[in-house]
């Protein structure tokens, strides 16, 4: 027998249906057995541009080890911050 869902309610903001989901079990809402795979191909993760002033040696290393790894150095920077972070 499959469980009857509640309606989703009606939010006023973006904030208060985050509130709304932080508490509340999405599948009391979603009859999550008719969900279908779906694909973004053309979605891109939003990202802001920043200026970095480093050494010239820093970089120049940098782009030596981006080299190694065949891949932009900017990219490989990226990496590196985001394994420091989950690390911390």
């Amino acid at each position: 027998m499959r469980k009857k869902v509640k309606p989703v309610p009606r939010f006023r903001s973006e904030e208060e249906e985050r509130r709304f989901w932080e508490t509340h079990d999405s599948a009391d809402y979603v009859d999550w057995s008719k969900a279908e795979r779906v694909r973004f191909p053309n979605l891109k993760p939003s990202s802001t541009s920043i200026s970095l002033r480093l050494p010239t040696g820093l970089l120049e290393r940098i782009k030596t080890a981006a080299n190694k790894k065949d891949v932009p150095y900017q990219s490989l920077i990226k990496i590196w911050l985001a394994e420091k972070l989950d690390a911390a």
